[in-house]
C-alpha cells in the first residue's frame, strides 16, 4: 500500500517531534505507508529551498508559485519568473495560486490576486503542468477564471472546504478535489458530504502540514505522516477499505502529476 501527501510544506514543518532533522521525519511518514510527497511553493523567496529539497529526495516533488495572500504589486515580472522556475524536472506543478478573499475584501485585494491567477494560468498553459488552485471566500471568482483559463490539463482545488455545488462545478471543469484533515474535524459535516460524493478517480488527500493536523492530532503540529489518518477517516467515511483508498488516491496523483514519476 502506498499514499501520497499531495500536498505539504516540508520547508516549514514543525520537526520538534524528530529533534529538528527533517530526513528522520520523511522517514517516519514513510514507515506509515507515505512513498510520495509534494512539497508546495508559496513565493518566489522559498522556491530554491523546494526544489532543493525535491532534487535531495527521490521520493519528495515540488511546486513553484506565489500564494494569493503573497502577491505583491511588484510582481509583475510574474510570468517570466514562473517559467523560468518551471524549467527543472524536479518541478511537477505550479502554485499554489489562487484567490483568498478571508483577510481583505474582494475590494481591496481581488484586482491583485486576481492578476496573479491568471499568470499562474498562463503559465500552466504555457508549460503544460498543472495548477494547485488554493480557494477561500473567493468561490465565484475563483470558478469564473478557472473558466475563463480554460485549461487543457487538469488541476486541483487543494484543502478543499467548499460545499458541493463548487465541488461539482469544479469537477465539470476538469479538476480534481484534495482533502485534508479538516474533513475530520467535529464541525466539518458539510465537507464530510462532499467527500462522500467526489468521484473515485477524482480524490486526492493531502495534509498542508504543517497546519491542519487530522484528529486525533489536533493541537499538533501537523506532519506528512498524518496523510494516512486522512486517508483512514476518508476510507470509513465512504465505505471502502483503506487499501482502497490508497490505491484510488495515488493512481489520481500520477494521473494528474505525470512527472512526479
Amino acid at each position: 500500500m502506498m499514499l501520497v501527501d499531495s500536498h505539504c510544506h516540508l520547508d516549514r514543518l514543525d520537526l520538534t517531534a524528530y529533534q529538528g532533522n527533517l530526513d528522520a521525519a520523511l522517514e517516519g511518514a514513510r514507515q506509515r505507508g507515505v512513498g510520495r510527497f509534494l512539497c508546495i511553493g508559496i513565493s518566489a523567496d522559498n522556491a530554491a529551498a523546494v526544489r532543493e529539497l525535491a532534487h535531495r529526495h527521490a521520493d519528495v516533488y515540488c511546486s513553484v508559485g506565489v500564494h494569493p495572500l503573497d502577491v505583491a504589486p511588484d510582481d509583475a515580472p510574474l510570468l517570466d519568473w514562473l517559467l523560468q522556475a518551471l524549467d527543472d524536472p524536479r518541478v511537477v506543478a505550479i502554485g499554489e495560486t489562487g484567490l483568498d478573499y478571508h483577510y481583505q475584501s474582494a475590494e481591496a485585494c481581488g484586482a491583485l490576486q486576481q492578476e496573479s491567477f491568471r499568470l499562474h494560468l498562463e503559465a500552466s498553459r504555457q508549460t503544460g503542468k498543472p495548477v494547485i488552485v488554493h480557494t477561500r471566500e473567493a468561490r465565484a471568482d475563483t470558478l469564473a477564471l478557472l473558466r475563463e483559463a480554460d485549461l487543457p490539463q487538469a488541476g486541483v482545488l487543494h484543502c478543499f472546504t467548499e460545499d458541493w455545488a463548487m465541488a461539482r462545478a469544479a469537477l465539470d471543469l476538469g479538476y480534481y478535489i484534495s482533502l485534508s484533515g479538516i474533513v475530520t474535524f467535529r464541525n466539518a459535516e458539510q465537507l464530510r458530504e462532499v467527500a462522500r460524493q467526489v468521484p473515485a478517480d477524482r480524490l486526492l488527500i493531502e495534509t498542508d502540514s504543517p497546519y491542519l493536523a487530522p484528529v486525533p492530532h489536533r493541537g499538533r503540529p501537523n506532519l506528512p505522516e498524518y496523510v494516512r489518518d486522512v486517508a483512514g477517516f476518508l476510507a470509513q467515511l465512504r465505505g471502502v477499505s483503506l487499501e482502497t483508498l490508497a490505491e484510488q488516491t495515488t493512481a489520481n496523483f500520477q494521473r494528474l502529476f505525470p512527472l512526479a514519476v
